[in-house]
């Protein structure tokens, strides 16, 4: 998979098995433009259908990671009607549910600010490595506005009133909180930031591509479930999993290894 243009809303670069997608609005802190989100749900696509792609992350350009809506258009919304609200707001939506779908673990990489809709992104993700200065933050409610789409992934990592303490509030919180309260999964230094990053990504990657896939789609497939069904579904897996080349491999390396 070869790297988009630059000037592109959305940059696509591929190697060793990761595919990174980098929003592309610097001046404008990534905000979340009908024309951007629109470009990082092709991007997903593209990504998440290439056979190469073992893990796909998601940036910011320059400093921030994402500063959410684009307020403009949503002005623009409000003067259209409803419909034209809903809509847009469908669209990044169904970004969110691209990618608990793709089969691929997502990964945010979030440096400087995530605040509103470029909070619940990195929340859609699988796993979020946060730069220790990183912001994290719903502060729609300070606009009157509610951050509605974004609390069905907020919901599923945060506690209860947690969760609602960061809707109704508004306040911003920083990386060591975002992971105490299960926001972020992990916290990195400011220096040598994006070099663990990409380390982390390199050993993501690493791993056995249909047992990771295997993994994502039983975890997401358990919300809703009964303990009962759910360990049923586990057992299916397992059966599943068992006699896939990678898992024949892994064991026979275990064994020889073992004989030794």
């Amino acid at each position: 998979m070869s790297a988009s243009g630059r000037g592109s809303l959305v940059v696509l670069e591929a190697g060793g098995g990761v595919a990174t997608l980098t929003l592309n609005r610097p001046r404008k802190r990534n905000a979340l433009s009908s024309e951007l989100v629109a470009a990082l749900s092709a991007g997903l696509d593209r990504a998440g259908d290439d056979p190469s792609t073992r893990v796909i992350a998601l940036r910011g350009a320059g400093p921030d990671f994402c500063a959410g809506a684009d307020l403009s258009e949503i002005a623009a919304s409000q003067r259209e009607g409803p419909e034209a609200g809903l809509a847009d707001a469908r669209r990044l939506g169904e970004v969110f549910v691209r990618i608990r779908g793709i089969d691929r673990p997502v990964v945010a990489i979030v440096q400087g600010r995530a605040l509103g809709g470029g909070c619940g992104l990195a929340t859609a993700c699988d796993i979020v490595l946060a730069q220790e200065n990183a912001v994290f933050g719903y502060p729609e409610v300070h606009l009157g506005f509610v951050p509605a789409l974004v609390m069905a992934p907020l919901r599923r990592k945060v506690r209860e009133a947690a969760a609602f303490e960061l809707v109704a509030q508004g306040h911003r919180i920083g990386a060591s909180e975002a992971a105490d309260l299960g926001l972020a999964t992990r916290v990195l230094p400011e220096e040598g930031f994006d070099a663990a990053a990409a380390e982390y990504l390199r050993e993501l990657a690493s791993r056995p591509a249909t047992a990771v896939a295997l993994a994502k789609r039983l975890f997401h497939g358990f919300e809703g479930v009964a303990f009962e069904d759910a360990v049923a579904r586990g057992a299916e897996v397992n059966a599943m999993a068992r006699l896939t080349e990678e898992c024949r491999e892994g064991v026979k390396r275990f064994l020889n290894r073992k004989d030794d």
